[in-house]
């Protein structure tokens, strides 16, 4: 990868579920109930809510990113042999007040008080992404909260990173796009944005066309990535 800093930057956008919220704490909050698969079951619900966006886009078949995530958990349920209605209600639920990680809102304030534009581009339906947002209380750190629903298609359709451009008025080249999804950052640089991937996890890069400008393993060291000197 290039060197790690972004000149002329005035938006930072970020993916949201993986990104700025951490997608597995909605069954860490019920783990004892989940019971000894709780890992593995959060980790087939998470696939599957990711496979079913890209078959649906590509059948053309869309509904919405609650309905996904629902259709994901009754999956990842039945893989598990787990059978509890109240059980997956609560799972739901949770889905809509999903944890933060711990640096994103010092980060979205450091970017903010610099003069940064800071948004979010998901996958999740407005009304998710409201709850989420609203839960973490980082709302007033976003100028906007951008969904794929307007268009009735999911990442990585190249549609869906315009939207961006649509919304905050910038060119390609003057935004840093984060995500914790290889292929989101992938995707992300294919459409002509900075990218900076926050590999949480320490993956292997994708072999997919374009590749990340930068990687971090959380998004603290983003701030000395995007802002000037």
């Amino acid at each position: 990868m290039s060197d790690p800093s972004f000149p002329g930057i005035r938006a930072c956008v970020f993916d949201a579920y993986g990104t700025l919220f951490d997608v597995h704490s909605a069954v860490g909050r019920h783990r004892e109930r989940v019971g000894s698969q709780a890992d593995a079951a959060s980790a087939t619900w998470r696939a599957k809510q990711l496979e079913y966006t890209w078959q649906r886009s590509l059948m053309d078949r869309y509904v919405d990113f609650r309905q996904v995530t629902a259709d994901a958990l009754d999956y990842a349920l039945e893989a598990h042999g787990i059978d509890d209605a109240a059980l997956r209600a609560d799972l739901l639920h949770s889905y809509l007040a999903l944890d933060c990680y711990p640096e994103v809102p010092g980060v979205l304030r450091a970017l903010r008080e610099a003069g940064m534009r800071n948004a979010i581009l998901s996958n999740g339906s407005p009304a998710m992404l409201e709850a989420a947002v609203e839960s973490a209380g980082i709302g007033h750190l976003l100028d906007a909260v951008i969904s794929v629903d307007s268009l009735g298609v999911y990442k990585p359709a190249m549609a869906v990173y315009r939207l961006v451009l649509d919304r905050l008025g910038v060119g390609r080249g003057q935004v840093s796009f984060q995500s914790s999804n290889a292929w989101d950052a992938a995707a992300a640089a294919t459409f002509g944005f900075r990218v900076v991937w926050c590999n949480r996890f320490g993956q292997p890069p994708e072999r997919l066309p374009d590749a990340p400008h930068a990687e971090i393993p959380t998004l603290e060291g983003l701030p000395a990535i995007v802002l000037p000197d």
